[in-house]
């Protein structure tokens, strides 16, 4: 698990993933908050660990990409030779760059060393510093609410995480959001605190200095720096509608650039395994009604996904009668929340899931394993959880980035779609993967349909291209291809690392963003938007695909606009300065 250096330090796998506190901390009270801070800027080890290397409360973590003094927390769920960061820009200051070909950087697995030490905490302004930021300005502001009329409404959509849970019942006290009924507590922080620590008037960076401009200031400027660029990259999309995402594919054939979105941090690496072997997908009405057998790999949604486990898996079903008829099923490195609601936890070493993926095909084909142990995971426990799949009469599989981002990467999705497959001839299975951003699905989607590709599509040759590990958004600004950058309701310098968030400080940054993000900070544009779910209706993917429409519940802050129409704006304002004409 762990690996000792010539002069007697030892190496550590390091571990990244999504934290409960880290989801409530960034929409209460932004990334730029001390709360965010103590969620985000701390490590969990093994108590023997931190008592072999004589840690008291903080220690230096390094590697060859970087450097960060942390926080530590002891952790027993954590596994000897193994350390957690949860995703930030903390984690990204060490995670290694490299795609091996998926555009997918390796945020999991990654070889990092670690040494007591009384120096101070790393803070968020240390790292953006050290990251080349611009100008670390900020007007964060809160919009105008007052109180009014009441009124409630039902069945809202939460414009959070791929659940998209479309249940929830909203009180409204003017143009205050009062109560979330039915959200969990990152969306109640969300839909409470939607008014605060916002964009509210564009800017321009002038001499060093963020200058208040008009709308239509900032879009001549976007639309200047976008015509004049060689090879933009047009990046992010997940937290806005699919609209916006329509509008944004225009823009990179306009300009002869890419057009990227947030699966090159996530699931990535999940569409090129569909691509090269099928899927086997279902909704969640499939998984509520009809599976008596649920397993998690690789995730862990009581806390990336809160709502994800009493939606599903303990709902009671036309078939299933709850959690009663169901079996739970955790693969994971660690043991997490969600591991201790299962009826059977498999601890597999980090990135070995191929082996263990592949050692399932074997037991299903009643094929011998002769090892004693398969990925860490005794060949007794392999056999039993084969055997429960076998039996199953229906049985799902919800999987995380545990399996796209370490080991094989996308070659593990494609195993264990092949494992689905092969189930299938037994009795009946589903393969899904836990979404993160409430749109990225539906961001795929539309890139599917205007482009043909589903991410990282390349259009310097006037038609569209696909070349994973050369057009995807880490490659191309880790390798410094671009020459600038238009960031739509996403921030990159909270999930890429190190190398490819420097970048963003050699060229022109353009942000569409209704807060205050970590890539503001890089930003030579910043265009205000508005909430998709909230203070605009528009049109998003559940993480099984199923499209949802959000509501409008509010109006957005006098002179904000819905990023659909930023969007159409700006390529007009393209088109004009590069003489397109359509006819």
């Amino acid at each position: 698990m762990s690996e000792t250096k010539t002069h007697g330090e030892k190496a550590f796998v390091l571990n990244t993933g999504r934290s409960l506190m880290q989801g409530i901390s960034m929409e209460a009270e932004s990334k730029w908050s001390e709360k965010y801070f103590n969620a985000v800027a701390i490590a969990e080890m093994n108590p023997s660990d931190i008592a072999k290397l004589g840690i008291t409360d903080r220690a230096r973590i390094y590697n060859e990409n970087g450097s960060v003094v942390l926080r530590i927390r002891p952790n027993s769920n954590v596994p000897a030779g193994e350390i957690y960061i949860p995703m930030g820009p903390w984690a990204n200051m060490l995670t290694d760059p490299v795609t091996d070909g998926t555009g997918m950087p390796r945020l999991k697995g990654t070889k990092v060393f670690v040494e007591q030490t009384n120096e101070p905490l790393t803070s968020l302004i240390d790292i953006l510093k050290e990251l080349g930021a611009k100008n670390l300005e900020i007007h964060m502001e809160d919009a105008p609410v007052k109180t009014g009329e009441r009124r409630t409404v039902e069945n809202v959509v939460c414009p959070f995480c791929g659940d998209l849970c479309d249940h929830l019942i909203i009180e409204i006290d003017g143009n205050m959001i009062v109560k979330n009924t039915g959200g969990c507590a990152i969306s109640s922080a969300k839909f409470l605190n939607y008014h605060k620590h916002r964009v509210l008037k564009p800017y321009l960076r002038h001499q060093g200095k963020l200058i208040e401009v008009s709308l239509d200031e900032a879009l001549d400027k976007a639309a200047e720096i976008l015509a004049n660029s060689k090879y933009p990259l047009i990046f992010g999309l997940a937290s806005t509608d699919i609209e916006a995402n329509r509008y944004a594919v225009e823009l990179a054939e306009l300009t002869h650039g890419v057009v990227d979105n947030t699966s090159v941090f996530c699931h990535g690496p999940t569409a090129l395994a569909v691509q090269e072997a099928g899927a086997v997908r279902y909704t969640f009405g499939v998984a509520i009604h009809l599976a008596d057998l649920v397993i998690f790999w690789g995730c862990n949604p009581l806390e990336a996904h809160p709502n994800h486990v009493a939606r599903i898996v303990l709902r009671e079903g036309r078939f299933i009668k709850g959690r009663k008829s169901r079996k739970i099923i955790v693969i994971d490195t660690r043991r997490t929340p969600t591991a201790n609601l299962a009826d059977l936890f498999i601890q597999v070493e980090p990135g070995r899931d191929y082996e263990l993926i592949t050692a399932l095909r074997m037991a299903i084909k009643d094929l011998d394993i002769e090892a004693p142990s398969v990925a860490g995971v005794p060949k007794e426990k392999v056999l039993e959880l084969a055997e429960m799949m076998k039996t199953a009469k229906y049985g799902v599989i919800f999987f995380g980035l545990g399996l796209t981002m370490t080991g094989a990467k996308y070659k593990n999705i494609v195993a264990a779609i092949k494992l689905v497959q092969e189930l299938n001839e037994w009795t009946k299975f589903g393969l899904l993967p836990m979404r993160g951003h409430y749109n990225v699905a539906g961001s795929n989607q539309v890139s599917l349909w205007a482009t043909g590709y589903p991410y990282a599509v390349d259009y310097a040759r006037g038609f569209p291209r696909m070349i994973i590990g050369v057009t995807s958004a880490t490659d191309l600004l880790a390798n410094g291809d671009v020459d600038a950058a238009l960031i739509i309701a996403s921030d990159p310098v909270a999930h890429l690392p190190r190398k490819a968030a420097e970048h963003l400080s050699r060229i022109p940054v353009i942000v569409i963003d209704a807060k205050w993000s970590l890539t503001t900070a890089f930003a030579d544009v910043i265009i205000p938007g508005a909430y998709v779910g909230i203070e605009c209706e528009g049109s998003a993917y559940r993480m099984d695909e199923v499209p949802i429409r959000l509501k409008k519940l509010v109006d957005p802050p006098p002179g904000i606009l819905c990023d659909s129409e930023v969007l159409r704006r700006l390529v007009e304002k393209v088109k004009l300065k590069k003489g397109v004409v359509y006819e």
